[in-house]
């Protein structure tokens, strides 16, 4: 399938748009408990490993241009993580003078969403 046909754009979008409202439930849910926002945290680790598996099992499972792994990948992972989020997280902690939160939880992301990818890509190649 094209990539910019309308069932495939619609995927992305309908992935998209359910990814978006999970994150934004999750935020809601976790972020207000915390000093640290574990909400975007716990999306962005949650986003990486279904993104794994999405690369390395789902997209061997479907023809080249098929729209369920763009729909899962694109859409549903790009929706569910949050770079933006991320780094407004950061801001305001830095901003509001929690240097050793702020840097934690750059550590934690950064360092933790290479390693679920590593740890879920191992397990998936089994």
């Amino acid at each position: 399938m094209n990539a910019l046909s309308l069932p495939f754009l619609i995927g992305i979008f309908l992935g998209g748009g359910t990814g978006s409202v999970l994150r934004h439930l999750l935020g809601v849910w976790l972020n207000d408990r915390h000093l640290m926002p574990t909400g975007t945290l716990t999306a962005n680790l949650l986003a990486t490993a279904l993104l794994a598996v999405v690369t390395l099992r789902v997209t061997e499972r479907f023809p080249e241009g098929h729209v369920l792994p763009a729909a899962l990948a694109i859409g549903l992972c790009g929706g569910f993580s949050t770079f933006s989020t991320f780094s407004a997280d950061n801001h305001r902690l830095f901003a509001e003078g929690q240097w050793a939160w702020g840097t934690l939880n750059i550590a934690i992301s950064v360092l933790g969403c290479v390693l679920v990818f590593a740890l879920v890509a191992a397990a998936v190649r089994r």
